[in-house]
């Protein structure tokens, strides 16, 4: 059984903790509003782009000479995934739920014979996906130093890529990120970047996703798809940054929620510990005591 002066450390240490998670909890809360606020600002606009390049990916992609950040390379030899996660821990799953995924396609991949390269943006995944996938990773980007991110961050993240894809080092790029949904549910999300993603369904039917109208371009589709294919790269990456901040924060918040909530179910219990103990140690002393006076 502990001593009395052990539990009344162990209760300080306790205690002294509860109040770093609870002062964190309040941090996260605090950063949790506005980055919810960027993520679903920039949603609308992402979404939308997506549409567009859909409505104009399916009048172009059967021309000759159409962009290869729209139809590909023609083959899917080689894939760049792309992991987003944290720089700092202590968000609950957060960071595990976005490896678990890009280790499942990962794995897929491989076992299908195809080549995988990753790119690690975050701390958290690189540290978690060296270990297995050491000899995959071909660079990592650290964001520890932007305090807010903005849309250069994931502009300088896009130009890389689209070098690389340039340069013909990889046929498809796959991105994974957490998008917020609440403080309380993050969902892990994989989604293709290179080449865009096209629907499936007939012209009239990716005329229906741009408001059922019929658009006439000027300049005509190819034009407008050379400056909007990259310019999609970056605003899907900065949407996945934007919802990862979001997600972050959430999850450190209920994270720190629950650890405060366990810490003062600890203290309850060593506080009850003690109390008993030091209960035992005056009974043992007042017998100890009766004892001695019968024996005189």
């Amino acid at each position: 059984m502990p001593s009395l002066k052990d539990l009344k450390v162990r209760i300080k240490s306790v205690k002294s903790t509860q109040k770093i998670t609870k002062a964190m909890k309040m941090v996260a809360a605090s950063k949790l509003r506005r980055a919810q606020e960027a993520a679903e600002a920039a949603r609308p606009y992402a979404e939308r782009m997506e549409k567009v390049l859909s409505g104009l990916g399916m009048a172009v992609k059967d021309q000759p000479g159409a962009s290869p950040l729209l139809i590909g390379t023609g083959k899917d030899d080689v894939e760049l995934v792309i992991v987003a996660t944290s720089e700092r821990g202590l968000c609950g799953g957060f960071n595990t739920n976005i490896v678990k995924a890009a280790r499942a396609h990962i794995n897929s991949l491989i076992a299908a014979g195809k080549t995988v390269k990753i790119l690690c943006v975050g701390k958290k995944g690189y540290g978690v996906l060296k270990r297995e996938f050491a000899s995959k990773i071909i660079g990592t980007k650290d964001l520890s130093g932007v305090k807010r991110l903005g849309f250069a961050d994931a502009q300088a993240i896009a130009t890389d890529v689209l070098d690389m894809f340039e340069r013909g080092e990889f046929d498809v790029a796959t991105l994974f990120y957490a998008k917020f949904q609440s403080a309380l549910v993050q969902i892990t999300t994989k989604q293709r970047l290179i080449p865009a993603p096209l629907p499936e369904a007939a012209n009239e039917n990716a005329a229906d996703e741009l408001g059922g109208a019929v658009y006439d371009y000027e300049p005509d589709e190819g034009a407008i798809l050379e400056d909007l294919l990259p310019r999609n790269v970056a605003v899907q990456v900065y949407r996945g940054l934007l919802e990862n901040a979001a997600s972050e924060q959430g999850a450190r918040m209920t994270a720190m929620d629950n650890a405060t909530r366990n810490a003062g179910d600890m203290i309850d219990r060593l506080t009850l510990t003690y109390n008993r103990t030091r209960q035992a140690f005056i009974t043992k002393e007042l017998i100890e005591i009766i004892s001695g006076a019968e024996a005189l």
